[in-house]
């Protein structure tokens, strides 16, 4: 029997953590105060970087066809 949903993907968060450069983690810090100024919303830089990943990720072109080549686990 073949359901219309199909099988739903992981849901469950991944915790990571990084390490970051100083020039990167000042940048990190301007970013979340532009973030603020610009939105009017403060976030930590913790809960702007899976975001920002996210937005990096789904806007390199090169690494979403690359990644078609690649067999799928999920």
């Amino acid at each position: 029997m073949a359901l219309k949903l199909s099988k739903l993907p992981k849901r469950t968060p991944v915790k990571i953590s990084i390490v970051l450069s100083p020039k990167t983690h000042d940048s990190m810090v301007d970013y979340a105060r532009i973030y603020e100024n610009t939105y009017g919303s403060k976030e930590s830089i913790e809960e702007l970087i899976p975001f920002i990943i996210a937005s990096y990720l789904d806007n390199d072109h090169a690494f979403k066809k690359a990644r078609k080549s690649i067999p799928q686990i999920y």
